[in-house]
């Protein structure tokens, strides 16, 4: 007998704005704070990634809990990740006491130990001590900060479980300095973003794979997303859409997105189909752009059972996890059409897969 499909949709009602108290198109401070309780079940995290002019990029996240792991109590953790332009990779992951872990509910002052990720919606300051690893960032905002709509994806006959997304910096000027072991301080600066994603039940649960991705070309700003529900849902898609020019929003009604991903092969290391080419084609009455990502650097690969510590590990592996994360960097493309192509323009930029579900 087939199974009946739950329902899932993004927040875009005007009971849904005043169900959680937001504004449309008006961010507030409070909604980079504190969204849940670390409660079992629940989680949360603050990201941030750049590209340096040294040629580097770097992500930084503190999370609330490990995401494969969302029935544990609060259990904080950081991630880091610094690829230099050599080819040299460093990766350290911090697992911190719960007692070291506060957060502001009024806006965005995460600590956790000697670390903090704090800002405004418009100036962040990220300061990590992982090992021999030292950093400080500052970020400062071009692009003000943007949700799609509520920014609340819903799952469920009584829209029970959510999952929810606030780009609080779709694109900023970074300066950032890094010390590692012995090495001389490195100073760079570069182009950053950073967003807040949190929910209320394992994205294992509800969601099959994303992709996400973000870019900077000359005056563009482009923050893209595909995410792809569990088969619960239908294996509903959800595209996700951003393109500013010079700090100004132009489109960003993913009802207007069209997306396509090509030249798919399997990654040897997680298994996980990855495409080397994703297209988003954005057209209303007026105006239709395309943006065109195109792979040609891996920067992480990693099982999600490799993230855990040894026991949970073998037990998640006992259970059958095989979710996958890819990070990518490579070429992007903006073209924009009146009748024909009238722009075209090139860039660098870095985008993920993310892969809960297993393979079809």
């Amino acid at each position: 007998m087939k199974v009946k499909n739950m329902p899932a949709h993004l927040g875009t009602s005007p009971q849904e704005y005043a169900h959680l108290g937001l504004k449309q198109g008006q961010i507030e401070q409070w909604e980079d704070g504190m969204r849940t309780d670390g409660s079992p079940n629940t989680y949360e995290w603050w990201y941030f990634d750049a590209h340096l002019d040294d040629g580097s990029t770097v992500a930084i996240t503190f999370f609330t809990k490990p995401i494969v792991d969302v029935k544990k109590p609060l259990s904080p953790q950081i991630t880091f990740n610094l690829d230099r332009p050599d080819g040299t990779r460093l990766e350290k992951i911090l697992h911190a006491p719960t007692q070291e872990f506060t957060a502001s509910t009024k806006g965005c002052d995460v600590r956790i130990g000697s670390n903090s990720f704090k800002g405004d919606l418009h100036t962040y300051q990220i300061h990590v001590e992982i090992e021999d690893v030292v950093a400080d960032i500052q970020l400062t905002g071009t692009v003000p900060a943007w949700r799609p709509e509520t920014g609340h994806l819903y799952f469920g006959d009584r829209d029970q479980h959510v999952f929810a997304w606030l780009p609080s910096v779709p694109q900023g000027q970074v300066q950032a300095t890094i010390t590692v072991g012995n090495q001389q301080q490195q100073q760079s600066s570069g182009i950053g973003y950073h967003d807040h994603n949190w929910g209320n039940i394992s994205m294992l649960k509800l969601m099959h794979h994303w992709y996400w991705g973000r870019a900077k070309v000359g005056d563009y700003t482009v923050i893209a997303s595909y995410i792809t529900a569990e088969e619960e849902y239908g294996y509903q898609e959800f595209p996700i859409f951003l393109l500013a020019r010079s700090g100004q929003i132009l489109a960003d009604d993913g009802r207007n997105v069209s997306f396509s991903a090509s030249d798919i092969y399997t990654d040897d290391v997680t298994k996980k189909p990855v495409a080397n080419d994703l297209v988003y084609t954005y057209q209303d009455n007026t105006q239709k752009y395309v943006v065109t990502f195109h792979r040609q650097q891996d920067i992480v690969r990693q099982k999600f059972v490799d993230t855990l510590p040894g026991f949970e590990a073998w037990v998640a592996r006992l259970a059958g996890m095989d979710g996958a994360y890819l990070r990518f960097t490579g070429e992007v493309k903006i073209e924009r059409y009146d009748e024909k192509m009238v722009e075209s323009q090139q860039g660098e930029a870095i985008w993920e897969l993310m892969y809960f579900g297993h393979v079809h």
